[in-house]
């Protein structure tokens, strides 16, 4: 009898419906977009009309040009290449953190800025500028190149640039501070108010005795409250590399900045950031070692989550940049493999709002000598990286 019943009970359990379980979101795709004439180091921006604006270089590492490509959706690809810099080789490649960047402002203009790739003759003197330049008013070509520096120098890593909606374009870079050496180097911003036509006198975005990484590059973006929030390397007592979050209020004093992820290094590592807004926060990625991190920052309590780690086991991992789609999926994307004079391959993951990885993905496509990626989230909430 005891055996009859256990044979019973055991029917009744293999027979008993499992419990539903719930079901993985489908990931979101991802399409690599490959960039003309062997082009490198592409900057791309996805505006309010879901256009896709991209800049990018081509030429001799040291000495080359920027040019400008856009899609607009259901395009079947990209508008003919317009070259971006009015003075011939007046870009640079080399290191892949001194090259252009751009962002989008009121009524679509695109703005562009970018280190010069050699010093030029200003105020008695010889220094390397910090080049600006916008598409004209007919959005057809784009204006003679400027020189946003009046007063500091020692340019160095790559500069960052924003603008907003209300005709703000922001632009940032370090350069040398009171004394010498990298611990006393601080991060400058100047802004214009009137869509890019003209820009104020620099001034520090900060007071604190942080420093800034020499060959390191920065990101920057205008927040929904017209906040300025930039990412770059600190180089304290010469040895703190940390992830710095610098914050410029529209109206209040700057607050004190944040360290968003330590890493002692008595070298520079020549890296780069990511930001992009999000309903959470700003989403930011960074390298520290050789791995890429992402967390989100708060701007309203300057907190900063837990930094997350890639996912995995690639090596050598830089160069990230980051999307977001409108479902709130997140497309991380980075290189691995490059260094200095080598190429390597991209590699990417997409989580969604909680954190969840939907897909990765290494080995994806390859990065030439001095090649970064882009990351963008399309209209049909689909991600492509241009490369």
């Amino acid at each position: 009898m005891t055996t009859l019943i256990g044979l019973l009970l055991l029917a009744t359990t293999l027979t008993w419906p499992l419990a539903a379980q719930p079901a993985r979101p489908a990931a979101p795709s991802v399409a690599l977009l490959t960039l003309p004439e062997f082009g490198i180091q592409p900057q791309a921006v996805t505006d309010q009309k879901s256009v896709v604006h991209v800049v990018y270089f081509k030429g001799e590492p040291l000495s080359g040009d920027l040019f400008y490509i856009r899609r607009s959706p259901g395009a079947g690809g990209f508008s003919p290449p317009v070259r971006v810099n009015s003075v011939a080789g007046s870009s640079m490649a080399t290191g892949g953190v001194r090259g252009v960047q751009l962002a989008v402002g009121r009524n679509g203009r695109v703005h562009v800025a970018w280190n010069g790739a050699a010093p030029i003759e200003a105020d008695g003197g010889r220094r390397v500028p910090m080049l600006y330049s916008r598409l004209d008013d007919a959005g057809s070509r784009f204006e003679p190149q400027r020189d946003l520096l009046t007063w500091t120098e020692g340019l160095d890593g790559g500069g960052a640039i924003a603008a907003d909606l209300a005709g703000r374009v922001m632009v940032a870079w370090h350069a040398t501070g009171k004394a010498p050496g990298e611990d006393h180097r601080a991060v400058y911003v100047t802004t214009s108010s009137n869509d890019g036509r003209t820009f104020a006198r620099e001034k520090p975005a900060t007071a604190a005795p942080i420093g800034a990484c020499g060959c390191c590059g920065m990101r920057a973006l205008i927040d929904r409250s017209g906040s300025l929030q930039m990412l770059y390397r600190a180089a304290t007592q010469k040895v703190q590399r940390d992830t710095t979050w610098l914050t410029l209020p529209h109206t209040n004093a700057a607050p004190p900045p944040v360290t968003v992820h330590p890493w002692k290094l008595e070298a520079c590592p020549m890296s780069t950031f990511a930001m992009t807004e999000t309903p959470d926060g700003i989403l930011a990625a960074w390298q520290t070692e050789e791995q890429i991190y992402s967390a989100v920052l708060d701007p309203k309590t300057r907190a900063v989550s837990t930094p997350v780690a890639a996912t995995g086991a690639g090596s050598k991992r830089r160069h990230p940049s980051l999307a977001v789609n409108a479902a709130g999926d997140r497309l991380l994307a980075w290189t691995e493999g490059t260094g200095w004079a080598r190429g390597g391959t991209l590699a990417w993951e997409i989580t969604d709002r909680r954190g969840r990885v939907l897909a990765s993905r290494s080995g994806a496509g390859p990065v030439p000598v001095w090649g970064l990626i882009a990351a963008l989230a399309l209209a049909d909430g689909s991600f492509a990286i241009v490369h």
